[in-house]
């Protein structure tokens, strides 16, 4: 996928050098002015998609320690990781600009942008449908991949070693390879809930990619409050933990400042999140359900957090009568 991702932008980029007469979708891509956004209240709202978009990386501290060297590679992994996703980023953005009008973003580029964009750089690289066909494959064994450890990941964090007092015993038991079954048919059965749902307010496709990608954008980038929130704890106890093997900084009240900006950032990015991206007058019921299920949806997930503990407090009593 980062193969295809900077394929793109070099064919996109290339373009003008073999039809110096193309002209781009956006008009004044010359000018500093045209990347510049408004900074009004609609721009805000999109900042949890922008946190959204780099986060992840988060997905594989459950398998740090089978690095050679934790304390320095995975460090070094996330600097370079964090430099590659940054300049994908904005050299793909530019290079979309080249092929659609910013101005004028088709209904359908979310769910259909990538694939229309590499036919485009097909046709004009005179190659007809070829980059399309070795994208969808790619992002087809990508999204598997990903899939695959979107799921595994998150449960290894949550119940891998998990303590029997906040964690029933049902939800940690594992088969014989050790796959944590029970989490798996939760992740489902949550997964499902959020399916159906859309069925309820919204009756187009184009609306439902773009009501999941703006829920995930609300609720992923909410875990990362627990994290920094424990990582303001970590600095708070540092007497205890100055000896650890991972720091980010070495001065427990710079660590402390930066993990309280984190926290606020993130949770503001969430809140404006909320606010559905759709034009409330085009389609109130549309606007109405996402607002109410932006809201919702966390609010359900964290009460699902606060009654783990509560069953695994039942289930010892039952255990010690």
């Amino acid at each position: 996928m980062l193969i295809m991702s900077l394929l793109f932008v070099l064919l996109a980029v290339g373009l003008p050098f073999i039809k110096p007469d193309i002209q781009f979708a956006t008009p004044h891509m010359d000018q500093l002015s045209t990347y510049i956004p408004n900074f009004d209240f609609s721009y805000f709202t999109t900042i949890s998609l922008l946190v959204f978009a780099v986060g992840g990386c988060e997905k594989i501290s459950p398998y740090v320690n089978q690095t050679r060297n934790p304390a320095k590679e995975f460090p070094k992994g996330m600097i370079v990781m964090a430099i590659m996703v940054g300049l994908s980023a904005i050299l793909g953005s530019v290079a979309m600009g080249m092929l659609f009008d910013g101005n004028n973003i088709p209904e359908d580029l979310m769910r259909n942008g990538a694939y229309q964009a590499f036919q485009m750089l097909g046709n004009s690289w005179g190659v007809g449908n070829l980059f399309v066909v070795i994208y969808a494959l790619t992002n087809m064994v990508g999204q598997i991949a990903a899939l695959a450890f979107s799921i595994d990941a998150p449960l290894q964090i949550l119940l891998n070693n998990a303590d029997e007092n906040y964690i029933p015993s049902w939800l940690r038991k594992r088969t014989e390879k050790g796959v944590l079954i029970n989490g798996y048919l939760l992740t489902g059965v949550l997964v499902s809930l959020i399916i159906i749902l859309p069925i309820f307010g919204i009756q187009e496709i184009d609306g439902l990619v773009k009501w999941m990608t703006n829920l995930n954008s609300i609720v992923m980038p909410m875990r990362y409050l627990w994290v920094f929130l424990a990582y303001m704890m970590l600095n708070r106890a540092w007497k205890t933990y100055k000896n650890a093997e991972y720091k980010f900084v070495n001065n427990p009240k710079i660590g402390f400042v930066i993990g309280t900006w984190c926290l606020l950032f993130t949770a503001f990015a969430c809140i404006l999140g909320m606010v559905p991206k759709i034009s409330y007058a085009e389609n109130p019921t549309a606007w109405q359900f996402s607002l109410l299920t932006n809201i919702l949806t966390p609010i359900i997930l964290i009460g699902l957090g606060v009654i783990l503990p509560v069953l695994a407090k039942k289930e010892q009593k039952k255990q010690i009568k």
